[in-house]
């Protein structure tokens, strides 16, 4: 990997970072806005629904612009536009405003993954290897995002989380336009037609996978959103010494450090292994470890959440990269946008879903229907080996 490649990946790999800690930020906060806005886990989980809809909603125009302007551009738009969503988060005092401003967030970091994917699937040769580091910093901003938001709401608020990274994407910014040249410009341009070039899109293969990562998007939102909370409920007698704010925050953090591990384990596999074939063994895992963290507690529930964050991020680098498989390198940025609209738009529905379940039957059964919702995910992925 040259120079050029490793300033993409580190540009990228510091843009994904924040996109997930400011979303996950939000989950580990919910005991914290249910005190101070007086509400329950079924408005809070429709906030969340809010928030993660519109990170999906601007996935596929980000996608269709990402031909028109380059994923430079892109990258700009959702560095200085999530920054100043960021600080209006920071800065809100009633309910409604931290909605805007959450929406507005959500919709600024949809235009991310199209840019951030195209420009490591156009620009880095090794794409497998370059997909499992981009997502290594992604899982590193979601452990993050859990531990400094609950930490620092309790040395200093809430608030502090969002505006230290809002300021920093504001930075990162200013370090995009200084380091990566326009796609013209660029020394490594002839890397796609090299290595990462498809003239044609295998169309049933594509509709198959997309359909497969928009259960796993269902997946995701249910025990993302509510980890934190099931956490500061049921595990008292796991080090009892610490609070159940720390604890939705450390643990969920936790998850996604094991998650960084899965990353590593997912790249190795998808460039030693057919990665169609891969996908449907990884999604069978996950679903046990969904069911399990809705039936224990304490050390047992803490284990099993690891397991999973192992299980569900292995999936990751090898996704990214058959989207690029199955997409004609002229539509690759709209074929990730349509994939995140899926996964993080119509996946965001979980959380709505799942705020009512938490509310009227209990936060442990949420991780049990999403182990329901990855049985269809499990026979679509099966589909994708015969058309690929």
């Amino acid at each position: 990997m040259n120079r050029f490649e490793k300033i993409v990946l580190g540009i990228t790999g510091g843009s994904h970072l924040s996109v997930h800690a400011l979303m996950l930020a939000l989950p580990s906060l919910i005991p914290i806005f249910r005190q101070e806005f007086s509400t329950g886990l079924d408005t809070l989980g429709l906030v969340a629904t809010i928030s993660a809809f519109m990170f999906g909603i601007g996935a596929i125009p980000s996608g269709l612009a990402e031909s028109r302007l380059g994923g430079k551009t892109l990258l700009l738009f959702y560095l200085f536009g999530s920054g100043l969503a960021a600080i209006i988060v920071a800065l809100s005092n009633s309910l409604i405003i931290l909605i805007f401003g959450l929406g507005l967030l959500g919709f600024s970091c949809s235009i991310y993954h199209p840019a951030g994917l195209t420009l490591i699937s156009q620009r880095v040769q090794a794409i497998t290897k370059g997909m499992a580091v981009h997502g290594i910093f992604g899982t590193t901003g979601s452990a993050l995002g859990p531990i400094m938001a609950t930490t620092l709401a309790l040395l200093i608020s809430w608030r502090a989380s969002y505006a230290v990274l809002g300021i920093f994407n504001i930075i990162l910014a200013f370090s995009t336009i200084v380091v990566i040249p326009k796609r013209d410009q660029s020394r490594n341009g002839k890397i796609e037609q090299q290595e990462n070039h498809v003239r044609k899109t295998n169309r049933p293969a594509l509709i198959l996978f997309y359909l497969t990562n928009m259960f796993m998007g269902f997946a995701y939102y249910g025990f993302t959103t509510f980890m934190p909370t099931h956490f500061a409920e049921n595990t008292s007698n796991f080090l009892p010494f610490i609070s159940g704010t720390m604890k939705a925050g450390i643990f969920p953090s936790l998850v996604f450090l094991a998650g960084i591990i899965g990353q590593i384990i997912g790249g190795r596999l998808g460039t030693r292994y057919e990665r169609t074939k891969l996908l449907p063994l990884i999604i069978a895992i996950n679903i046990p470890f969904l069911f399990l963290m809705g039936y224990t507690t304490d050390i047992f529930l803490v284990l099993c959440s690891l397991g999973l964050g192992m299980a569900y991020f292995c999936n990751q680098p090898i996704s990214n990269t058959l989207i690029a498989e199955f997409t004609h390198s002229d539509n690759r940025g709209l074929g990730y946008g349509i994939n995140f609209f899926l996964s993080f738009g119509i996946g965001s529905l979980a959380a709505g879903v799942g705020g009512f379940i938490a509310e009227n039957v209990g936060i442990a059964y949420v991780f049990t229907v999403m182990g329901f919702l990855l049985i269809p995910g499990l026979f679509t992925s099966y589909l994708i080996i015969k058309k690929s």
